[in-house]
């Protein structure tokens, strides 16, 4: 496994000066991010296939291991406060269990078992979409997990810096970001977690985007749950109504803080009509805006 090798030119790396290894490790981290062009046509496949699967209101559900299961939660984590995707469409599946995000448990990511049991545990269907992370691609706990939703109908990602990894072998949609060696080898949290972070930015980015929750570049699902997303709030639909901020703010205000009804509230449409509108459109503002246009 070229994540386990040991790389020449960090051999003496204790007895470098520390801005001398700061510039290697950040040069290695842009790497990491280049690393995963090549996966883009992969990316992008899996997110037109998970779209179709989500709209009919399956779950995302990330499975792995130590590093690569806190950069699964942190992703998932992300999508309520940024899309307002529903808090009982994400799933995890990870090895020990939520204690081991704070702590390395023993052992825990070495049966295959425990992650096929986790996701009977969590029922696993087909319209599901569960990514599994692993920098080795040989994680047992994850490849079961994977295994087990496949079988379940669901379809399924496999995120490996490892070419030829039994998790990409796996898996509907294998995702190879070939990171090569690390500064400390082994230490996967440096560049093989960086590029599993990228990677998962840009899936559930897209895929959000692909779902209608963002609209010229606005993340237009968001709820507004605090003072600074209050006043962005106010300023989307400033924007995208064309309307003064009192305006903005009563219908924010009218629509309980739903920034897409509020803006066609804004734009003069009765509440029950622009619910309609938003319904008939699975919420999308970008069709429903355009078919009040073509009126």
């Amino acid at each position: 496994m070229t994540t386990e090798d040991v790389s020449p030119r960090y051999l003496d790396l204790d007895l470098w000066e520390t801005v001398e290894a700061l510039k290697a490790f950040h040069e290695d981290q842009l790497a990491a991010v280049a690393a995963v062009g090549p996966a883009l046509p992969a990316i992008a496949a899996a997110v037109d296939a998970a779209a179709p699967r989500l709209r009919r209101g399956g779950r995302l559900v990330y499975a792995g291991a130590g590093t690569s299961a806190r950069i699964g939660v942190q992703d998932g984590a992300e999508l309520f406060p940024t899309f307002n995707w529903p808090r009982d469409r994400v799933a995890f599946a990870i090895a020990g269990g939520e204690r081991a995000l704070l702590q390395a448990i023993e052992n825990a990511e070495d049966s295959s078992a425990d992650g096929a049991a986790r996701i009977r545990e969590i029922g696993v269907g087909p319209n599901d979409v569960v990514l599994g992370l692993a920098a080795s691609g040989a994680t047992p706990f994850t490849i079961g997990a994977v295994k087990a939703a496949k079988e379940r109908g669901a379809m399924t990602v496999g995120i490996a810096n490892n070419p030829g990894s039994q998790l990409l072998e796996v898996s509907d949609h294998p995702i190879l970001i070939d990171t090569g060696a690390e500064p400390i080898a082994g230490s996967t949290r440096l560049k093989a977690g960086t590029a599993q972070k990228v990677v998962l930015n840009l899936f559930s980015t897209m895929v959000m985007v692909r779902l209608g929750n963002v609209y010229l570049g606005l993340m237009v699902n968001m709820r507004p749950t605090n003072e600074k997303l209050r006043r962005r709030a106010v300023q989307m639909v400033i924007t995208l109504a064309g309307c003064a901020a009192d305006v903005a703010a009563a219908a924010i205000a009218n629509s309980e803080g739903d920034v897409r009804l509020a803006v066609l509230l804004a734009r003069g449409i009765e509440k029950g009509a622009a619910q309609a509108l938003l319904e008939k459109h699975d919420g999308n503002l970008r069709l429903s805006m355009a078919e009040i246009a073509s009126r």
